[in-house]
């Protein structure tokens, strides 16, 4: 073989080697190069997700996003799994949920204060409520009038012409999602009857009452003269 052929022979498997050098480079680039891992807490729920794509979260309300310890790569997580759980296969379970807090609220009613009467009819109960901490999220309050629920909130407002004279009961109750309740308070309010409506009502009662007892003939005098009176 000729020192020519040699030096062509040389230069090709150099090539080679070059090549194959890089193909391995390559395939091995995917496994070394690692992803940062981001930790989204969803503010009202308290879910939290792991995920390498935080930009799709940024842009959401209530998402609060930061950077975890945790890398991994493209190639470490299994086909088919979703890029917001991969390398989190030896996370404790619990990392990826928050416990339920069991909170002791402070139920208390700020109107009616305290026990009172109101006119029928032309007073309304206004009932308004504070509650501490801030109710989270699925808990509710819940108002009732004579054990009826009239209400989900903290105030409301009742009409006593519906509502006939002597004591009524208020109530109001803490639910909490889990279906237990907490803290409750109580409140005892008077309805009467406007005393002057009721003088009038009872006086054009009587007078009606009075007139269909009359004769026709001064029936129909009362009628003319009423006539007559008008046209004065």
């Amino acid at each position: 073989m000729s020192i020519l052929s040699k030096q062509i022979l040389f230069t090709h498997n150099k090539q080679i080697r070059l090549l194959a050098a890089l193909v391995v480079a390559g395939l091995c680039a995917p496994l070394t190069n690692a992803a940062p891992i981001y930790k989204v807490v969803d503010e009202n729920t308290g879910q939290i997700t792991f995920t390498d794509r935080p930009q799709s979260y940024e842009d959401q309300a209530g998402k609060q996003v930061s950077q975890t310890s945790v890398n991994t790569g493209e190639s470490s997580a299994p086909k088919g799994m979703p890029s917001e759980v991969r390398g989190n296969t030896d996370l404790p379970a619990a990392a990826a949920t928050k416990p339920a807090v069991n909170i002791n609220y402070q139920l208390s009613m700020i109107e009616p204060s305290a026990e009172r009467a109101y006119q029928r009819p032309a007073q309304s109960i206004v009932i308004a409520l504070d509650v501490k901490p801030a109710l989270q999220n699925g808990d509710q309050v819940s108002i009732y009038l004579d054990d009826k629920e009239i209400a989900q909130g903290l105030s409301a407002s009742v009409a006593t012409v519906d509502l006939q004279p002597g004591p009524h009961s208020i109530r109001a109750v803490v639910k909490k999602v889990s279906g237990q309740t907490g803290q409750q308070v109580n409140r005892t309010v008077h309805v009467i009857q406007n005393t002057l409506i009721l003088q009038k009502k009872k006086k054009l009662a009587e007078q009606l009452l009075a007139y269909e007892r009359l004769p026709w003939h001064q029936k129909v005098l009362l009628r003319m003269r009423g006539n007559d009176a008008v046209s004065q």
